[in-house]
């Protein structure tokens, strides 16, 4: 059975190659790599492949739904959590096998969301660029003791909960909000309603999926009901976020850092090299000019044993495909 993984780098090559190795004693699959995100205009490179295997910002609406089955594809394959750019209804429609990766190394994440903190909480990355250039001056870099403070987790799925384990471990006082609670979180910290997290929080981090709910869950709105000086971390998905409402509360300075793993735009920056281009995205551009703001490239995932997680479990939801059985990650469509 021949796949066409789509937005391929090479660490995807390696990780779903040793994975399509380990499996070959029951056959293995051709993997056909692709560095062009899917869309309408790229569809028609999985022709002759019986599934596309797809990350974060392929594009999966309607169109290029169509337009993959046109071509013989009749199973999608996300190597990731979420699946809010694949348009289910069409899906299912078109009786198309759609499966994710529900769950994979949520400790990673979780211990990119605290790297990010403890790096803008101390400003290590600019005591880092200091010392480089010779500067040991101290002036600018004062952080705040991370112990006691309010760390509120807004969505206390598998990730959130591994956040919220760190947090609690670092001696932070720990809040959760999530509309449908974990009973897990209850030995780590205390639901709260969205609106007392926000009122009580030292640092807001979101771990919660896009859904037309949660887009923008952070506006104008939400931001001024923050602790004035708050940190908003964002390590989950970047609609999540109304980016020119951060910006005019950084601007405001009543937020006091932002910290940014995913961004609403970032189909057109994120996973390539634009160093030598202009980046025409206005708003990221000025989001770039506060000090007080972090942004890394959707590293969240990328562990080697994340990585290896990511493809095995696809490589088991190709497996039920190619079997005719029930995936327990299939999406939507059954």
């Amino acid at each position: 059975m021949q796949i066409a993984v789509f937005s391929a780098r090479p660490y995807d090559r390696r990780f779903l190659d040793e994975a399509n190795q380990r499996d070959a004693s029951r056959g293995g699959f051709a993997f056909v790599y692709f560095d062009v995100a899917l869309d309408v205009h790229t569809a028609a490179l999985a022709q002759d492949c019986a599934a596309v295997c797809v990350f974060v910002n392929d594009r999966l609406d309607g169109p290029v739904l169509h337009a993959l089955h046109a071509v013989g594809v009749r199973a999608v394959l996300l190597r990731c959590a979420g699946f809010n750019n694949v348009d289910l209804a069409v899906a299912k429609a078109l009786d198309l096998f759609v499966a994710r990766v529900p769950a994979y190394s949520p400790e990673a994440v979780a211990e990119h969301a605290l790297a990010l903190v403890m790096t803008l909480n101390r400003q290590t990355h600019r005591a880092y660029n200091r010392v480089r250039e010779g500067n040991f001056m101290l002036d600018g870099l004062l952080g705040r003791t991370l112990h006691g403070r309010t760390v509120g987790i807004i969505g206390t799925g598998k990730i959130g909960l591994a956040t919220a384990r760190i947090f609690k471990g670092m001696g932070c006082i720990v809040l959760g909000h999530d509309p449908y609670p974990s009973a897990a979180f209850g030995g780590i910290g205390d639901r709260v309603g969205l609106d007392e997290l926000l009122a009580r929080a030292d640092i807001v981090s979101l771990h919660c999926p896009l859904t037309p709910e949660t887009h923008h869950l952070i506006n104008d709105a939400s931001l001024a009901r923050m602790k004035p000086g708050a940190m908003l971390v964002n390590t989950s998905r970047g609609g999540l976020v109304d980016t020119h409402a951060v910006i005019r509360a950084l601007k405001a300075r009543r937020l006091g850092h932002l910290a940014i793993d995913v961004y609403e735009q970032e189909s057109a920056l994120f996973f390539q090299d634009l160093s030598g281009e202009i980046i025409d995205d206005e708003a990221f551009q000025r989001l770039m000019t506060f000090p007080n703001v972090m942004v890394t490239g959707h590293q969240g995932f990328f562990t080697v044993e994340a990585l290896q997680e990511i493809s095995a479990i696809t490589l088991g939801n190709l497996q039920d495909f190619a079997a005719g059985r029930v995936c327990a990650n299939a999406v939507g469509t059954g």
